[in-house]
């Protein structure tokens, strides 16, 4: 009865975690810079294909992830345009032009912004955990983004992404795992 008792405030709290606290907890975050490793599973390869750099975010929609190996490139994310850098060739695109992307796009910037709403346009929330440990399964709304993307998997600790993992429709898969670093 002694260790219920005890046990009370914690399990309260815990039933009073949800994805509202969670996706508020998030929105404290305006910026941050992580360093990534990502593996990326094709059907066609015999093993997966890894890349590493680092990731930048400003509160609501700049998103830059700066691949350094194998090879540099480049990705920026302003508002609506993204920009991809390889080598001396640029390719600038309009997201709206390209609803799919847009959305798989958000689902990354809405997770790190905190933004429900966004998330809830495009994609079905589940979150299992606790505010220590959570896992956001992004499921896509759309028949279009379903025939790319059968679901998204964003983890985390407290107000922190530790990993992203994408798993397509044509069974290919994505994990890329996150470790946030001090902000210069």
């Amino acid at each position: 009865m002694l260790v219920a008792l005890a046990l009370l405030p914690a399990i309260s709290h815990a039933a009073d975690w949800d994805i509202d606290q969670l996706m508020r907890d998030l929105a404290q975050t305006r910026s941050g810079r992580a360093s990534f490793v990502e593996k990326k599973s094709i059907a066609m390869l015999d093993k997966p294909v890894e890349s590493s750099g680092e990731l930048f975010y400003t509160a609501p929609d700049h998103l830059e992830k700066r691949t350094l190996k194998p090879k540099a490139e480049s990705m920026t994310v302003d508002a609506g345009t993204l920009v991809i850098e390889r080598g001396r060739q640029k390719h600038r695109l309009q997201l709206q032009d390209y609803p799919e992307l847009a959305a798989f796009i958000d689902s990354i910037r809405g997770t790190l912004a905190g933004d429900r709403k966004a998330l809830e346009r495009n994609y079905r929330l589940n979150l299992d955990g606790t505010s220590e440990h959570w896992t956001l399964q992004l499921l896509p709304l759309d028949e279009k983004m379903q025939a790319v993307v059968k679901r998204i998997r964003i983890a985390g600790v407290r107000d922190a992404v530790r990993s992203i993992e994408i798993t397509q429709a044509d069974g290919d898969s994505s994990l890329m795992l996150v470790e946030k670093l001090a902000t210069p």
